[in-house]
């Protein structure tokens, strides 16, 4: 009962979930960039993977030319994409304003520590002339990782004491050990918009609303 629950309104890879229909949304804020820009168009996917751009129906368009960087590597059989390996915090393989635009969709809450946060920040500001960053909002009420109400708010001792005693998010099960738990808990870093103003200075903020309240923020630098 709560997997198909969490699959209708979480599962951004089922089609008619509500997760999917934002992703379709803000996707269109890219597009717009895009189009306004000269072609073929070089996009840094800051840890994107192949099967999203599938989705997005970008796949087919030969005035594109998408590099996903990702701690693996994909095969991928499409032309105009390739697949390197990297790491968000420093993308010194590249040379500044190489990519028109550098797009990152819900990656920079994972990257660790708020210094973390700042290096990659500062990488994707380097190597591209646009950027298009997308994350979760701090301060919504549910967590987006672990689908638990305000579980980025708890302690830490908290956060771990419930996820070795309930099945949290994707999870089919219980965490055992307390070395899982706090390995799993402070995997994600969620932002509050006062944190990516610092982050993005010059960036226009797009606010993805839901019942009201900001659910993500996309970072957009100015056209």
């Amino acid at each position: 009962m709560i997997n198909k629950l969490i699959n209708k309104l979480a599962n951004s890879e089922v089609e008619e979930s509500l997760a999917n229909k934002f992703r379709l949304k803000r996707f269109r804020y890219l597009e717009t960039l895009y189009n306004a820009l000269p072609k073929p168009v070089r996009i840094l996917d800051v840890g994107g993977t192949i099967d999203y751009w599938e989705k997005m129906k970008f796949t087919n368009k030969k005035d594109v030319l998408v590099t996903l960087l990702n701690i693996q590597k994909e095969n991928i059989e499409y032309e105009n994409f390739c697949s390197v390996i990297g790491d968000a915090r420093n993308l010194s393989g590249f040379n500044e304003k190489e990519f028109d635009i550098v797009f990152s969709n819900s990656v920079i809450e994972h990257v660790g520590t708020f210094e973390d946060q700042q290096k990659m920040a500062n990488e994707i500001k380097r190597v591209g002339k646009y950027y298009y960053v997308q994350t979760p909002n701090y301060f919504f009420p549910l967590e987006p990782h672990f689908f638990f109400p305000f579980f980025q708010m708890m302690p830490l001792k908290i956060k771990i004491l419930i996820m070795m005693n309930f099945r949290l998010g994707w999870s089919d099960k219980k965490i055992l050990s307390k070395e899982e738990a706090v390995k799993v808990a402070t995997s994600v870093r969620l932002l509050k918009q006062k944190e990516l103003k610092h982050l993005f200075p010059d960036a226009t903020i797009i606010k993805e609303k839901f019942c009201g309240l900001n659910k993500s923020f996309i970072m957009m630098s100015k056209k």
